[in-house]
Parts: structure tokens; sequence; C-alpha cells
């Protein structure tokens, strides 16, 4: 099915307050790892971006991957039943609560993004096994509290969460704290959580300066991408799990997985919060 003849695309048009003509970074990453919920302008930022950096589809892939690596040890081997997924972008395969339920099918998932074309999609991101559950908030990382209220319908701030920032807070520019944004957020769950982030680095790579000025030049929410000392700080307090903060292809792979030669990819970690 075509645009024109009503699909996805077509129907994310009559969303009231949705603009598809300037590119927005959850349409950009669809486009690059694949996907067909996208626009003109997302896939018009997504090229001038690859055309700087042509080996950005196996960073946006590898992102993907340690997202299921990540989750997949949350629940399997540190005994998370809860997860707060901040930013998740248009639904591909393999989301978070799919990972988890695999290992734990009793495990609760909430989902937030600020995309309203994610909407569209929400059905995939609900379709819990019976003994877990999931739930979708429209809801911006800037308004933390926000978005602990609304997740408290579905997770229990009682006990352990897993906070999942992956490939989202580079969104959030200096002057917005981002490190602040984290730290409330952390604040407000249990010892024994964790927090799962995935950052573009800017140190990684020499045209890593010069993708993030040609991808600011079109979209709707500008990139900081950051160093790994910078990454280093979100995880202030945290008890890093092995082994550490590295680039996320490097974080745990799975026997048979694939790395070009010289490639590099995101920061990425998975901190504890000490205590009980």
């Amino acid at each position: 099915m075509t645009e024109a003849e009503g699909g996805p695309s077509a129907q994310a048009e009559r969303i009231v307050g949705l603009d598809t003509s300037v590119a927005h970074p959850a349409r950009v990453y669809d486009y690059w790892l694949g996907g067909k919920d996208n626009f003109a302008a997302d896939r018009e930022a997504a090229e001038r971006v690859l055309a700087v950096t042509p080996g950005l589809r196996f960073r946006v892939r590898a992102n993907r991957a340690f997202l299921g690596r990540a989750t997949r040890y949350l629940a399997a081997d540190a005994g998370i039943r809860q997860f707060l997924d901040i930013g998740t972008g248009i639904p591909t395969g393999d989301n978070t609560h799919e990972v988890a339920q695999r290992a734990a099918p009793d495990s609760r998932a909430a989902y937030v993004d600020n995309d309203p074309i994610v909407l569209l999609h929400a059905q995939a991101l609900l379709r819990s096994t019976p003994q877990g559950a999931t739930d979708y908030l429209q809801a911006d990382l800037r308004d933390p509290e926000m978005i602990l209220d609304r997740a408290a319908s579905v997770l229990d701030f009682g006990q352990p969460v897993a906070i999942m920032l992956l490939g989202v807070l580079h969104l959030i520019q200096d002057s917005e704290d981002p490190w602040g944004i984290v730290a409330r957020l952390m604040a407000a769950v249990p010892p024994g959580s964790y927090l799962t982030i995935s950052h573009p680095a800017i140190d990684t790579h020499h045209a890593q300066a010069e993708a993030q000025r040609v991808y600011n030049e079109r979209v709707s929410t500008p990139q900081t991408l950051r160093t790994r000392e910078q990454v280093a700080r979100f995880f202030t307090g945290l008890d890093l799990v092995e082994p550490g903060l590295v680039q996320v292809h490097q974080w745990r792979p799975d026997p048979g997985d694939f790395a070009p030669e010289g490639v590099v990819s995101a920061h990425g970690a998975v901190g504890r919060k000490p205590g009980a």
C-alpha cells in the first residue's frame, strides 16, 4: 500500500500538528534501519548524513543489537522485570518487552516517545504476554517528572526498574542539562535498578563533527554528540556492568556477531544503582 492509498505514512500526515516537511530523529533513524515510516524530509536528511559517514548504517544497527543484548542481560541475568524505555522510536523487531518477555514472561515495560507518528504503531508495543504488561506514553524526556508519574500506571517504582535511554540523550542539548535529567530519573528508582545508555560519539571518528553539522541543518531537534568522558558522567554513582563503558558493538557481543574492520559505533554501558 502506498502513501497515496492510505498506508501508515498517509495516515501520519493526518495527525494534527505533525509537520512532515521537517525531518524528525525517530523517522530519520527508521530510514537508516531500513524502515518505511518516514517522509521525504527525513530521507533527505538521512542521505545527507550517510554521504559524509558511510559506516552509519552499521552504527544504528549495532545500537539496535546492543538494546537486545542489554535487555536480555537485565531480564535473564540481573533479574529485572520492569523496563522504562524512553525515546523508543518507531517499533521494529525485538522491541524491549519482546526480548525481556522471552527471558521472563512476567516482564513489564513502559515506552515513551514524543513523535506523534509512533502513536500509529503503539499496538506493536502493547502486545504483551498474559503474565506481563506494556504501555505507551506520549511524552518528552525533558519532562522526567511527567514520565515517571504516567509510567507508574504500569511500573512499580518501589521495585527495581531498568531505565533505557538508547540513542536519545544526544537530542538533549547541554543547556538543557541531560545529566540532571538522568539523575532525576535515577533518583526516582530504588537501589538495584539499572541505567542503560547508548550515545553517538564525537570522539571515535574524524567525520563525526561534519556529520553532526549536516544532520543539524535538516532536523527539528538538533543533536549534540559527546565524548566518552561526557557519557561517563551519566553513570556517576552507579556500578558499571562489565565490560564497562565501551562502543556498543563491543558490549558483550554474541558469538558470530560481525563487525567490519576498523568500525566504530556509539558509546554504551549498563550501570546498576548500588544498595540493597
